[in-house]
């Protein structure tokens, strides 16, 4: 959670008057481009906090080293509130350093300070959905990554769906890793690692068992986890659009579209008739058309011929299934 990593970046400046991002990231366990984004947050928050370029350069607080936090203003310290209590309400221990925060702050910014500190909340579940929690298998890999201990994992196999039934998954593999990072996309954790045939991401939810252990964790030195991360985002992007397909809706529907396939949709112009011309994509004819199917009528799909198929083979199934008898 990044709130606890704002505030210690505060106040190790305060103690030192200046840093680098190098030496935030190694006191801080993270890599040097995530230090400098807290940084970033920290100034865009409206924090006194400043880059100084060049040889010998780094990042400071305005009026030099501190050793408590009576400098802040109420307004910075009510930034740096607003800016680190949504996401303080999710990790017990950044609740810690915002209370420890708090008491380092003059009696008369604490009430503002703290009343800011809950003025925003952050609920990440969607309309319908449970309420979202970190797995307990991300403490434990994020304490390895710390640590940097090899972890032994039982991972699961992928079923893959197919016409005509589900091809079983494969039976669980064990592997020893390099746990390297994690990363939370749209609630769904993924471990980035080093194995014996190079780097490679594991969803979380598809670890059956992890278990640490005491042998370092190799990690290259130039490795960045925002950096890896795009690489596996552009390839899984790119597995997500191998197959694309022109369609044509009401216009009123094409924000609706857009939502639900993102960068997946592009739209090509007015079809003249009060509709329009749109390009989705998905990973096989087959999921774009159960993907489509739930539009009915409101779609009308010109290309290719692979997805119509489908189309047609859905509709008569489930027309057969659903047939009505007098």
């Amino acid at each position: 959670m990044r709130a606890d990593r704002l505030v210690a970046a505060l106040l190790l400046m305060q103690s030192r008057g200046q840093v680098t991002a190098a030496e935030l990231a190694a006191e801080l366990e993270v890599s040097v481009a995530t230090a400098r984004r807290d940084l970033e947050a920290l100034s865009a928050a409206g924090i006194p906090v400043y880059p100084q370029p060049g040889r010998g350069g780094g990042w400071s607080l305005v009026g030099g080293a501190r050793t408590d936090l009576s400098g802040l203003s109420a307004s910075e310290a009510q930034a740096l509130f607003l800016l680190a209590g949504p996401a303080a309400a999710l990790s017990p221990d950044a609740k810690a350093a915002l209370r420890k925060l708090v008491r380092a702050l003059p009696q008369t910014f604490r009430a503002d300070a703290e009343a800011a500190a809950s003025a925003t909340m952050i609920d990440s579940s969607r309309w319908g959905e449970r309420d979202r929690r970190r797995p307990e298998m991300v403490e434990l890999l994020q304490a390895a990554v710390v640590r940097r201990r090899k972890v032994r994992l039982t991972y699961a196999g992928r079923a893959v769906a197919r016409t005509g039934g589900t091809k079983p998954a494969p039976e669980p593999t064990e592997r020893l890793v390099d746990p390297w990072g994690l990363v939370d996309k749209d609630d769904i954790w993924y471990l980035v690692a080093g194995t014996e045939k190079g780097q490679r991401t594991f969803r979380v939810d598809r670890i059956i068992a992890a278990e640490p252990t005491d042998q370092p964790a190799d990690r290259p030195d130039d490795f960045k986890l925002a950096d890896a991360w795009q690489e596996v985002v552009g390839e899984m992007e790119q597995r997500r659009s191998r197959t694309w397909a022109t369609v044509l809706l009401e216009s009123k529907f094409v924000p609706v579209l857009r939502d639900r396939f993102g960068l997946h949709c592009h739209v090509d112009g007015e079809a003249g008739d009060g509709r329009t011309r749109v390009r989705v994509a998905g990973p096989t004819p087959l999921d774009l058309a159960r993907n489509l199917a739930g539009w009915g009528g409101l779609i009308e799909v010109f290309e290719p011929a692979s997805v119509k198929a489908e189309l047609a083979r859905i509709g008569a199934e489930l027309a057969d299934r659903y047939r009505y008898t007098r």
